[in-house]
């Protein structure tokens, strides 16, 4: 009995834990080709006691869009996206993935040719625990 009752315990440890993995904090340097041509960008804002710095770039190049985070830092936490979104809060958005790191330069493809004047916001978010990181405002 006592082996019956320990097997549901551990998996549930197990699913926890693997859960509230963190992300990366190796700095990158990911950078958009030089023929880019830089079409929008904005600062980020860390909400309520998250710290996120640093800027959000939209470049253009081929017919393709790309999502730049450059000087880029954020306090850690489980399941980080990148999101491109309608408003300042994870609504109607499109997920652009993983937060690759913590820090550094990152490059996100874009897919499509998403309305940049409804798409206005990039946001890092906690999408386990529905908690919104920091947004910037691209202009």
């Amino acid at each position: 009995m006592k082996t019956f009752l320990s097997i549901p315990v551990f998996l549930m440890l197990m699913f926890f834990a693997g859960s509230c993995k963190k992300t990366s904090t190796v700095m990158l340097n990911e950078r958009v080709d030089t023929a880019s041509v830089l079409k929008l960008q904005g600062s980020f804002m860390g909400i309520g006691s998250e710290r996120v710095t640093g800027q959000a770039k939209i470049y253009l190049q081929k017919d393709r869009y790309y999502l730049a985070l450059e000087n880029f830092t954020t306090t850690n936490g489980p399941d980080l996206k990148v999101y491109l979104s309608q408003q300042a809060e994870p609504n109607n958005f499109i997920k652009l993935g993983d937060l690759k790191s913590t820090n550094g330069n990152q490059v996100y493809d874009i897919a499509g040719m998403p309305d940049f004047t409804k798409h206005k916001y990039v946001l890092i978010h906690c999408e386990r625990f529905n908690h919104l990181y920091g947004s910037a405002q691209l202009k």
